[in-house]
C-alpha cells in the first residue's frame, strides 16, 4: 500500500489502548493496524500548514512568513500567560484570538516521564494528555479564559517541572504518581485569582498506549537529513512512531513535510 500526503499529528481516539489516525487529503491511515509491519517514509516536499505553500517549514508547521505573521502561530499559543484578548486588545488578529483565548481552558498535572504541568483548552482533554505520552493525568482548576491558564501555570511551574524528558517517555522509564496528592500540595501556589476555580473532586484519568517494544536507545529521525527510513512498527505513544531499531519519529515536531508511506 502506498499513501502520500502532508504530515499533521496523528488524530487520536481514546480507547484501551489509544488508537492512532494519520489523516490526509485523500486518505488515511489507522496506524495501530501498521504495527509489528515494515513502513518507508519518504519525504517528497513541505506543505506549510497554513498558506500550503511548498516552503521550507520553519517551526511548528509554519513556513517562516506565516509564523510570524499568521494569529494561529502567536506568542500566546506558547505562552498562555501572554493572552489578551480578555482585555480587547489584538496580538496579530483579535477576532481570532477571541474564538480561542476566550473558552474554557484546564490547567493540568501530568505524568509522562515525570509530573509535570500544563494547559490546554477543556476541548482538548484528554487529546492533550495522549499527545504527551501521559500514562496518567489530572485536571487542576477550570478557568473561563486562556490568560488566567496562563498565569496559574506560571506559578505552579516554579514548583514543578513544566517540561517532559521525550526520552524518559519513550523508554517507558516512569513511576506511578499520586497526582491527587499533588494536586492538593499545589493548590496553594495557585493565583488568588483563580482559586475559585480549582476543582476539588476528581480522579486521575489513566491512559494506555499501543507499544509493544520500548526502545533502549531512542534515535530521533530527522527526515530532512536522512529523507527516507524503513523499519519495523513497534510501538505508538504521544505522537511518536517507535520502531524495532530504537529510531523513534515524531509526527508532531515533522508537521508540514509532505510524505511518501509505503507499507
Amino acid at each position: 500500500m502506498l499513501y502520500n500526503g502532508v504530515l499533521t499529528k496523528m488524530q487520536t481516539e481514546f480507547l484501551e489502548p489509544i488508537q492512532y489516525y494519520l489523516i490526509f487529503e485523500n486518505d488515511f491511515i489507522h496506524v495501530n493496524q501498521l504495527i509489528n509491519k515494515s513502513i518507508t517514509i519518504k519525504l517528497v516536499g513541505h506543505q506549510c500548514l497554513s498558506c500550503g505553500l511548498d516552503r521550507p517549514i520553519f517551526r511548528q508547521g509554519f513556513c517562516r512568513t506565516c509564523f510570524f505573521e499568521k494569529p494561529i502561530a502567536g506568542d500566546w499559543v506558547m505562552r498562555p500567560e501572554l493572552s489578551t484578548a480578555h482585555l480587547d486588545q489584538e496580538d496579530r488578529d483579535l477576532e481570532y484570538e477571541k474564538k480561542v483565548q476566550l473558552q474554557p481552558h484546564i490547567v493540568y498535572l501530568a505524568n509522562s516521564s515525570n509530573v509535570k504541568v500544563g494547559v490546554t483548552r477543556k476541548s482538548q482533554v484528554p487529546t492533550r494528555w495522549i499527545d504527551q505520552g501521559a500514562h496518567e493525568a489530572i485536571e487542576i482548576v477550570e478557568v473561563p479564559n486562556r490568560y488566567l491558564a496562563g498565569i496559574t501555570e506560571v506559578a505552579l511551574k516554579e514548583h514543578v517541572s513544566d517540561k517532559t524528558n521525550w526520552r524518559k517517555m519513550l523508554k517507558n522509564d516512569i513511576e506511578d504518581e499520586d497526582l491527587l496528592e499533588w494536586r492538593n500540595t499545589l493548590k496553594t501556589y495557585i493565583p488568588d485569582e483563580v482559586q475559585d476555580y480549582f476543582i476539588e473532586n476528581n480522579s486521575e484519568t489513566h491512559l494506555s498506549f499501543p507499544v509493544e517494544q520500548y526502545p533502549i536507545k531512542p534515535n530521533s529521525l530527522n527526515l530532512q537529513k536522512q529523507n527516507q527510513y524503513s523499519g519495523k512498527l513497534v510501538g505508538i505513544k504521544g505522537q511518536y512512531l517507535i520502531f524495532e531499531d530504537n529510531t523513534v519519529f515524531n509526527i508532531r515536531s515533522n508537521e508540514g513535510l509532505v510524505v511518501e508511506i509505503s507499507v
